[in-house]
């Protein structure tokens, strides 16, 4: 019993350590992508966007995606983020199928914040 609880604590060490590097690879990358003129576009609601956001964010809620988009163009860099990666993960896709080429899913707005440079 005791080696199956110290496995289980191994194992569930492993997946913390690799789901907060992948989270943290995705966000370092989001700001290199900032860095070389990506557009900022935080898919959370404006009330959330109210209050916090990245600076230099616009703010094109999840279910604004084919108004907010429609003057952007498809080859635009772009980094997406919102609260946990979900929303903006959401928005990548829709912005794929709509032809939309350079996207980037950052994550959530704290993780975000843990890896600005």
């Amino acid at each position: 019993m005791k080696r199956l609880l110290g496995s289980l604590m191994t194992l569930c060490a492993i997946l913390f350590t690799t789901s907060a590097s992948i989270a943290s690879e995705r966000a370092d990358s989001a700001w290199a992508l900032i860095g070389d003129g990506a557009l900022l576009v935080d898919v959370r609601t404006p009330q959330e966007f109210n209050v916090r956001h990245l600076d230099a964010a616009v703010n094109y809620p999840l279910n604004t995606i084919n108004s907010s988009f429609a003057h952007i163009d498809k080859d635009q860099l772009i980094v997406l983020y919102c609260r946990s990666g979900n929303r903006s993960g959401q928005a990548e896709a829709h912005l794929q199928a709509a032809g939309f080429t350079n996207l980037h899913n950052g994550g959530g707005l704290n993780e975000m914040l843990a890896a600005k440079p």
